[in-house]
C-alpha cells in the first residue's frame, strides 16, 4: 500500500522540512561558558561553605553553632550597623543621582556631549575596586590631595580625621558611587532610549513638561531597570570588605580591620584559624542577599510582562 503524499505549501509530493536536532545550540553555546564560570566559582564554593558554617573543625555536624559563636562576637552587631547605614547612603544616591543623571543625558540634543559625558561617566569604573580606593587614599590626605583644602575648610585637616569611624559611612558611599555609578548610567540611557520617541511627543503636544514627562512616563518604565540596579548594588553592598580594609591599612588601624561583616570573616578566618565561624558569616549574607533580592522582584513584578 502506497503512503499518501504530504502536501506542504499547497504542492503534492514537496519534501518535510527538516527538524534541527538541536534547536537552542547557538543559545546554549553562548551561555554556555558562563554556566561553566558560575558553576566553578559560584555554585561550588558556595557548597564548601555551606558545609564549612554546619560543621565543626572535625567536620562532624554542628547545627548552628557556627552562626551562634559569629552572634554572640562583640564586633559582629557594630559590623552589621555599619554596613546597614553605608547601604542607606549607597542606595539612596544610587537611585536618585543614576537616574537623575541618566535623564539629564537623555535629554541632551549635543549629540558630541552626549558621548563625551557617556565615556567619562564610564571611565571610574574601569578602575578595579582597589585601584580606586588608592586613588581615594590620596584625595582623602589634605597633605597631598589637590581638595585639601575643602577638607581643610570643614576642619579636617589630617588622614585620620578624614576617616575617623564617623564619616566612614558617607565616604566609603562616595567611593562606591564613583566607581560603580558610570555603568549604571549608561544602562539606564539604554533603557530610556526604548522608550517611543511616539510617547514622548504626545505628552509633549499635551503640554506636558521635562519634570512631568520623566515622573509619569519615563521613570515608571524605567522601574524594572531601577530594581535589577539595586538588587546588585544591595548584593555587592552587602559583601563590603576592600574600601574598608585598604583604608584600615592605610591608617595603621583608625577605621578598623574588623568595620564590616566580611572583614570580620576574614578575621575569624585568617586571624583566629577558625573557618567555620567565618563560613557561617558568609553564608548569613548569602541569605540576607536572597531574601532581599526574593523581596524587591516579588513587590516590583520584576518579571511581570509589561
Amino acid at each position: 500500500m502506497s503512503t499518501p503524499s504530504t502536501t506542504v505549501g499547497g504542492r503534492a509530493g514537496a519534501p518535510r522540512a527538516r527538524r534541527a536536532w538541536w534547536p537552542g545550540r547557538a543559545g546554549h553555546a553562548f551561555v554556555a561558558p558562563y554556566v561553566v564560570l558560575l558553576i566553578a566559582f559560584g555554585v561550588v564554593p558556595t557548597v564548601y561553605a555551606i558545609d564549612f558554617a554546619f560543621t565543626d573543625a572535625t567536620g562532624r555536624f554542628a547545627g548552628l553553632a557556627n552562626f551562634t559563636s559569629a552572634a554572640a562576637d562583640f564586633r559582629f552587631v557594630p559590623a552589621i550597623g555599619h554596613v546597614a547605614l553605608y547601604l542607606l547612603f549607597w542606595l539612596v544616591a544610587l537611585v536618585v543621582l543614576v537616574v537623575g543623571l541618566a535623564l539629564l543625558l537623555h535629554g541632551l540634543t549635543a549629540r558630541a556631549a552626549d558621548r563625551t559625558l557617556r565615556f567619562l561617566y564610564y571611565i571610574p569604573g574601569a578602575l578595579a575596586g582597589a585601584a580606586s580606593v588608592m586613588v581615594w587614599l590620596f584625595m582623602l590626605d589634605p597633605a597631598v590631595s589637590p581638595a585639601g583644602f575643602l577638607l581643610r575648610a570643614f576642619g579636617l585637616g589630617t588622614f585620620p580625621q578624614v576617616i575617623a569611624p564617623g564619616h566612614l559611612p558617607i565616604l566609603l558611599a562616595v567611593i562606591a558611587f564613583w566607581t560603580g555609578a558610570g555603568g549604571w548610567i549608561v544602562v539606564m540611557y539604554g533603557a530610556l532610549n526604548t522608550i517611543s520617541t511616539d510617547v514622548l511627543e504626545a505628552a509633549r503636544i499635551d503640554g506636558a513638561g521635562p519634570w512631568q514627562i520623566a515622573r509619569r512616563i519615563q521613570i515608571p518604565l524605567l522601574r524594572k531597570w531601577i530594581v535589577y540596579m539595586v538588587i546588585l548594588a544591595f548584593a555587592v553592598g552587602t559583601q563590603l570588605f576592600v574600601e574598608p580594609q585598604l583604608l584600615s591599612q592605610a591608617s595603621n588601624g583608625v577605621a578598623g580591620r574588623d568595620y564590616s561583616p566580611n572583614q570580620l570573616s576574614y578575621d575569624f578566618a585568617f586571624q583566629n584559624n577558625n573557618v567555620n565561624t567565618a563560613a557561617a558569616v558568609s553564608v548569613e549574607l548569602l541569605v540576607v542577599g536572597l531574601v532581599v533580592a526574593g523581596l524587591f522582584v516579588a513587590r516590583s513584578g520584576f518579571f511581570d510582562a509589561d
